[in-house]
């Protein structure tokens, strides 16, 4: 599954890298907001569901190489994150559900 059918099947809002979205593949998921907890155990190819919506999220994105970033309840993504979101290819969405939620529905797609 890319990251532009899941986007699709959940009914997510692009906040930045749509263009990218139809090539990124989907391998798994991963939930967490410690960012040095992330980039040790993410896996390349997986979801990321958090609230960070920062610059070091952005960096840690890129080394964990993860297909996407979601945000969580309706979090924000600041200016210089979305930028930098932008210069690095990183796809990021956003949708009001919390985690957990998202998780269990995207576990049934993938």
């Amino acid at each position: 599954m890319t990251v532009e059918q899941l986007k699709n099947n959940l009914g997510l809002t692009y906040l930045c890298g749509e263009s990218a979205a139809a090539e990124k593949e989907i391998e798994g998921c991963y939930c967490g907001d410690l960012l040095s907890w992330v980039m040790s155990r993410a896996e390349p190819g997986n979801v990321w569901l958090t609230v960070m919506g920062n610059i070091n999220s952005i960096g840690v994105a890129v080394l964990a190489d993860i297909s996407c970033i979601i945000l969580t309840e309706n979090s924000v993504l600041d200016a210089d994150a979305k930028a930098r979101a932008q210069e690095q290819g990183v796809v990021i969405l956003t949708t009001a559900e919390n985690s957990y939620q998202l998780a269990a529905k995207i576990s049934k797609l993938i």
